[in-house]
């Protein structure tokens, strides 16, 4: 039976590259992970194996650091647009580039005040500790026309040790969980939400501010959520950010719960009620997996509903 080739793409994927600014003795840190993928007209390279469109996968990474020196890294989303528009205009056989980038985060460490007994401990602007919060992520994806941006975090660990609630759920012959009045609800977010920008005729987010302002409006929904189950603070934290953010359309989660059982003390003869603070067992499998989308509303979603690759 003929075969038939399907989508393709290549190029050169996880290139690490981390960019120093100078401001005088004040020093700046980009930290990426870059992944480029390339499609477009590459029959003949999988047919007959020509290489004569294939830009080489090492050109690919070259071109990372280079536009990093170049250019600089003024945020992910902006240094993935700079790549994908090079690789589409400049390459006829190119035809769609996606940029993938993992961002890793530095703060600086806090030195001496200027009575330290460490002389020049207040000008030390050049070390950093790496941040441990949270991974942000882009995707930017260039057809020569038109754009799509996703960014988003992952590895976000968060908890309310009380305000959490579980009760009045279906119950069959299979159940066991008693209902809970007061729970710890904690979560490792992961969280990808998409722009409206599409077009170099529009007006670019400014990316670092759209950043940190919604994960700050995610964060305060989490927080100051009753919540009577996850899904409700899924909701929640996806509509304050859509609400609040005019550039972001759509937002997409995955939530695990990240359980904690009271653990049963009464065999040694002790009380182990929430009231007086209680001792639990933080499970780390099996896990609820809570997922959902969130949209401004008339907006068509785009965002893959299976994110692992994301």
């Amino acid at each position: 039976m003929p075969t038939i080739l399907g989508q393709n793409q290549y190029g050169k994927a996880e290139n690490r590259v981390v960019k120093i600014t100078r401001d005088g003795d004040t020093h700046h840190i980009k930290d990426l992970n870059v992944s480029v993928a390339l499609s477009g007209d590459m029959d003949d390279v999988h047919y007959s194996g020509s290489n004569a469109n294939v830009l080489p996968t090492d050109t690919t990474k070259n071109t990372v650091y280079a536009f990093a020196k170049e250019y600089g890294i003024e945020s992910a989303e902006q240094f993935g647009i700079h790549l994908a528009r090079h690789f589409v205009t400049s390459q006829e056989p190119i035809h769609q580039a996606r940029i993938r980038i993992e961002e890793y985060a530095w703060e600086r460490i806090a030195t001496s005040d200027n009575n330290s007994k460490f002389i020049g401990a207040d000008g030390v602007k050049h070390s950093f500790v790496r941040k441990g919060q949270e991974t942000r992520v882009t995707q930017i994806t260039f057809d020569g026309e038109k754009w799509q941006v996703i960014s988003g975090l992952k590895d976000l660990t968060v908890m309310n040790s009380t305000n959490s609630e579980f009760w009045g759920y279906v119950k069959d012959k299979y159940t066991t969980l008693a209902e809970a009045y007061d729970r710890i609800l904690a979560t490792e977010v992961s969280a990808k939400w998409r722009y409206s920008w599409s077009s170099d005729e529009e007006r670019m987010p400014n990316w670092e501010k759209s950043y940190e302002q919604a994960k700050k409006h995610m964060l305060q929904a989490f927080a100051e959520t009753y919540s009577l189950s996850l899904q409700q603070t899924l909701y929640q934290m996806g509509s304050r950010i859509i609400n609040s953010r005019s550039e972001i359309d759509e937002i997409r989660f995955s939530l695990p719960n990240k359980h904690h059982f009271l653990v049963d003390l009464e065999p040694f003869g002790l009380k182990n009620d929430t009231a007086d603070g209680a001792v639990y067992f933080a499970a780390d499998r099996p896990y609820g997996l809570i997922e959902a989308t969130v949209l401004r509303d008339g907006v068509e979603p785009r965002i893959p509903v299976d994110m692992t690759n994301l």
